[in-house]
């Protein structure tokens, strides 16, 4: 086995159609169709069963893919650890953040961060779902903007951004174009969620249970942020997202309505307890001042 099959069978389980993952992974379908074959004639196993609109793991192959993800995910942990030593960690500070981050105090304490150490690279780590706080203990970011609620084990954090919440509506909903709604009045909308966070961060965003007792009307999964505002444009479910998303990712497909009786996104900057990484300590520094004059 090698590491390029193992992000092979993650790809097609991503997409759930071998085309579309040869289309991400940059390979032919004809080579990536080879190469699936040839894992399962080594494994001895099915891995997919195919079908008229793609493949769909067998149960085999969802045990075969969960390994392959913690083996995909080591092997960057291990590049990460040669990368720090490569660079030596002072010159690159390495931010991390998720989907829109802390709204503009994001962009702008990088940008702060650069003009007072400008011999230092500092390289912004986009991640999706609640894996910022995974990538600090990981070792593949060195600071990050963290969406709470998250698992905060082994890191220093503090709150630094908190912004309300909006709704995602596809740009022909009836509730487009309104100043606010309830929850309650999105009771009966499928809701987009994921499976690749902790269930309460899940909870948390879908606002399970909501006020009146209920439960969501749960929708599609998805796997990022380009996945669920495909799916919300298209009618197929609503989602819930920070208020600096409707900025960060208008189209005009799209329309977002703020959430007027849900508690708003906290965010934090977190680093490893205990780092000892100057550059960390300067930037904590700069969002501070600048979180301050925001206030």
């Amino acid at each position: 086995m090698e590491l390029r099959q193992m992000r092979y069978l993650v790809a097609i389980a991503d997409e759930g159609n071998i085309g579309r993952a040869a289309t991400l992974l940059y390979v032919s379908q004809p080579a990536l169709s080879y190469a699936l074959k040839s894992l399962e004639k080594e494994f001895g196993v099915r891995l997919f069963e195919r079908h008229a609109g793609g493949v769909i793991e067998t149960a085999a192959g969802r045990d075969i893919v969960a390994e392959a993800r913690r083996l995909l995910d080591q092997a960057d942990r291990v590049t990460a650890a040669a990368e720090r030593h490569l660079r030596g960690r002072t010159g690159v500070l390495r931010v991390g953040f998720e989907a829109s981050g802390a709204g503009e105090l994001t962009t702008r304490a990088r940008a702060e961060f650069a003009r007072r150490h400008p011999g230092v690279r500092v390289e912004p780590k986009r991640f999706d779902w609640g894996e910022e706080a995974t990538a600090l203990r990981d070792g593949r970011v060195d600071v990050a903007f963290v969406w709470l609620p998250n698992d905060l084990t082994g890191l220093y954090a503090e709150i630094v951004h908190r912004e309300p919440r909006v709704v995602g509506l596809p740009s022909g909903h009836s509730l487009a174009g309104r100043d606010g709604v309830s929850v309650l009045d999105v009771n009966d909308e499928p809701l987009m969620w994921t499976e690749r966070a902790p269930r309460v961060w899940v909870d948390w965003w879908a606002v399970n249970p909501r006020p009146d007792g209920s439960t969501p009307r749960w929708g599609p999964t998805n796997n990022n942020v380009e996945e669920m505002l495909e799916q919300v444009a298209e009618g197929a479910a609503v989602c819930f997202a920070p208020l600096s998303m409707a900025r960060y990712y208008a189209r005009p497909d799209l329309s977002w309505v703020l959430l007027t009786d849900v508690e708003p996104l906290q965010v934090a900057l977190a680093w490893v307890d205990g780092s000892g990484n100057p550059l960390v300590r300067g930037f904590a520094q700069v969002v501070r001042e600048l979180a301050a004059d925001d206030r």
